[in-house]
């Protein structure tokens, strides 16, 4: 073999590795990318999840926060409850809960393992609570507008179940 056709095979070789590592770093350049793009994504379903359920969680006056402006303080009806909920309990389905809370709303409790239920001082499990039972529910909201517990005060009945309003109408902070 002689001295060109060495160089010769030399630069092919070269080339060839430079080619190779060319490649390598466009994908690893584009898996970058991807993962960026992935992120992002994932980023923007979770506003758009968290937007679309603004009102639900985190409420604010029935005719926006610039309704009536002069009305200040508002009225506490026009808050929806986001970290929590009293009323009565309509319907239990495994570790969900459905509550009938102020102006007859529905809320959606989910009940975890490591949710205290307390009736007066003794602790129970989601199994003794019955459908009818008055609870306190205090937790914290997730992005379905639900609130996932995290402390379940069950109540004794009122005496006139008819006519009982946890918060009476026209009820203003003070």
């Amino acid at each position: 073999m002689n001295e060109n056709q060495q160089n010769k095979k030399i630069f092919n070789h070269d080339i060839l590795k430079w080619v190779i590592i060319g490649l390598a770093g466009f994908v690893i350049i584009v898996l970058v990318f991807s993962v960026g793009v992935w992120i992002g994504g994932e980023k923007a379903r979770f506003s758009y999840r968290w937007a679309e359920s603004y009102n639900k969680n985190f409420a604010g006056p029935k005719e926006g926060f610039l309704g009536d402006w002069r009305g200040f303080p508002l009225p506490p009806e026009d808050f929806i409850e986001a970290h929590g909920v009293f009323g009565q309990i309509i319907k239990i389905d495994g570790s969900t809960i459905v509550i009938k809370g102020r102006e007859d709303v529905e809320k959606i409790v989910l009940v975890k393992d490591d949710t205290v239920i307390k009736r007066f001082q003794d602790n129970v499990k989601i199994g003794d609570l019955k459908v009818d039972d008055y609870i306190v529910v205090i937790g914290e909201p997730n992005d379905a507008g639900q609130i996932e517990a995290k402390l379940i005060r069950i109540f004794p009945a009122p005496p006139d179940k008819t006519s009982f309003r946890p918060f009476p109408p026209g009820m203003r902070w003070q």
